[in-house]
């Protein structure tokens, strides 16, 4: 139900152009609930189609979130986010590694085959802050207020607080998902 379980955005926020139904999740890698989410976003992906195009987006408005953000995006330049993203969460819950810390973060990186120094100037390039910069500037345009948390193809917004769960809120996106197929055939 809209106001209820999910936002209408009013007015629509931009999207990428083509036949993509824009999908971002807003995360953080503290956020012990974005770390639940995880198993069934995966289930999620799995199965969402072909039409559905997915983007991470991750906080960046604390000390500590900021440097999960520069590495998320460092990650991603570097083609290891498939394969670190779930120990990254792993390692802040579980193993309390302090991740957020650039010395911790680049001794485990190392022990996980990745060029530290390298990634490190990654990490903190000009670029890789930029990149950060516009997930601040994407969170703010889409007035997200904490995580997880999901848009729809600019025109929808839910989250584990709105929809009352994780399971909940990845039904919701489904949902929302085949609502957006349905207002771009009404277009």
């Amino acid at each position: 139900m809209a106001g209820r379980e999910y936002l209408v955005l009013d007015p629509p926020r931009p999207v990428a152009p083509g036949p993509a139904i824009e999908v971002i999740e807003f995360f953080y890698y503290g956020c012990p609930v974005c770390y639940e989410s995880q198993l069934h976003i995966a289930r999620w992906l799995a199965g969402s189609g072909a039409d559905v195009s997915f983007t991470r987006v991750p906080s960046a408005f604390t000390e500590q979130s900021e440097s999960y953000a520069l590495t998320f995006y460092a990650l991603q330049s570097a083609g290891r986010l498939a394969q670190l993203h779930g120990p990254v969460y792993e390692n802040h819950h579980f193993e309390d590694r302090r991740l957020s810390e650039e010395k911790n973060l680049l001794d485990w990186l190392a022990r996980n085959g990745v060029d530290a120094e390298r990634f490190r100037e990654v990490r903190n390039s000009a670029g890789n802050r930029a990149r950060v910069a516009e997930g601040r500037r994407i969170f703010a345009d889409y007035n997200v207020k904490g995580v997880p948390a999901f848009a729809v193809d600019g025109r929808y917004l839910t989250s584990a607080r709105l929809a009352n769960g994780v399971k909940e809120m990845m039904d919701v996106v489904e949902y929302l998902v085949v609502r957006a197929r349905e207002d771009r055939r009404k277009q």
